[in-house]
Order: C-alpha cells, then structure tokens, then sequence
C-alpha cells in the first residue's frame, strides 16, 4: 500500500477507536461482519455506526434494518472507498448527507517554536470534566457529558485551553500505534477570532511530538480546513455525515 492509503487507514482507524473505547466504557459498543456501531442511550457523541465493507444495497439493507431498530440518533459517516456508484445506491435509499469533513495528516518533524498566550491543561477530575463539557457544548452546538469524560480519562486526553485563567476551548488527544488524533478542538462563539485555535493546535502538535508519535490525523470541516493547511497538513479523503434523524424521520 502507499504512504497515502496507510495515513488514510491510520486515520480510520484512530477515528473508529475513539468511538470504540467511549462505547466499551459504556458496554454499548457492537461489532458485526458488515459493519460496528456505538449506541449510548440518553446521548448524542459518539452513537456512530461504521462500514468495512464497500456500500452495496445488501450492506445498506442490514444498516438500515439495525437503525430502524436503535432507540437513539445515530450518525452514518461515509469514507474512503466513496465512488459515484455507491453515491447513487446511497441517494436511492433516502440517505441526506448533512455535512461534510476531510480526513487530514501531518508528519511529525520538530517543535513549533511559538510564543503562546494559550496553555493547555490536561482534565483529570470532575469540576474539570464539567468544565470541558459546558465549553464544548458551547462550541459545537450538542453534548458530550461529564459523565463520558470521567469514564474515560485514562483511555482518552481530554484538554482546555487556557487565556489569562480563563478557559476558552476543548480538545481531545487519542493515541493508535505511531498516531495522535486531535478531535474536538472546539472554541466558544464568543471566544473566536482571538487565534485561540490556532494557538492551540501547536501546542497539542508539541504534545504530540514529545510523545513520540510520528503522525498526526484529523477531521476537518470545510471552515477549518485553512488553519490546518497552514500548518502543514495534507488533505486526503471525504467524510460524508448522515444523521440517522435525516434519514428516516
């Protein structure tokens, strides 16, 4: 395989462990031939169900026949093997992408040398874990709960960011193999257009090297998508979202 499909798998893959270790912290993750889901009842992170198989109508006969049966919202991420044939069979049955993301990589060379107003601090008890949630609530417009996070700390590094003693934004750092994913980096609307976000971005890109890991893989939406090119990361896949609410309801 080439460089670009092994990143693209690393990626995948750190994404769907992150899923996975939130499910299992909870027992709601589950494995099939066809495909894995996570369903957290009484939430909205992660409850995705993902493919690993090519999209043919039999695949989408069984993911639909198992999301007509959650009692939950469930988010459908599309990836990798994406072509215009399985675009069509998609459409055919009533599936509405709603967003969409590019998976991203960046190889690690040496520390960005910056100076930093920002400084990221790892969550480690309750009051902090409350703290993440309310601000990433804030920024993205739904819930991942204290709860999630205090059940996880030792798999998952959730952080805030720090300006003067106040918190202004959420991340979360997910080691696979050689591989830190950065997910959530989230700021309040009210916080924004204060190069927050990009100041925290090399901080947890240093975190990432200091570890030791040799790459770094994200999701980006198409408003952030900038700031990473910026910094050095290369685009290599699509993400479409189908919400399971879209589809069905």
């Amino acid at each position: 395989m080439t460089e670009t499909t092994n990143l693209i798998n690393a990626n995948i893959n750190n994404l769907t462990s992150l899923w996975k270790t939130v499910g299992m912290s909870f027992d709601s993750y589950y494995k099939t031939p066809d495909f894995e889901y996570c369903e957290i009842k009484a939430s909205e992170w992660p409850n995705r169900l993902w493919q690993h198989k090519k999209i043919t109508q039999d695949i989408v006969d069984l993911i639909k026949e198992k999301l007509a049966t959650t009692a939950s919202s469930i988010t459908l991420p599309i990836w990798k093997f994406y072509n215009k044939k399985e675009d069509a069979i998609l459409e055919r049955n009533g599936f509405k992408v709603k967003f969409e993301q590019i998976g991203m990589s960046l190889k690690l060379s040496k520390p960005i040398d910056i100076k930093c107003d920002v400084k990221m601090q790892l969550v480690t008890n309750d009051t902090e874990a409350k703290l993440w949630s309310d601000l990433f609530i804030k920024s993205f417009g739904y819930k991942i709960s204290s709860e999630t996070i205090i059940k996880t700390l030792k798999e998952i590094d959730y952080y805030i960011g720090y300006h003067d003693g106040f918190a202004v934004g959420t991340a979360i750092l997910h080691r696979t193999n050689n591989v830190a994913g950065i997910h959530s980096v989230g700021i309040p609307p009210e916080k924004r257009r204060r190069g927050y976000a990009e100041q925290m971005m090399k901080l947890l890109i240093n975190i990432a090297l200091e570890d030791e890991n040799e790459y770094i893989t994200l999701q980006a939406s198409d408003m952030g998508k900038n700031l990473y090119l910026n910094l050095g990361f290369k685009e290599q896949f699509l993400i479409k979202i189908t919400p399971y609410k879209n589809v069905y309801n």
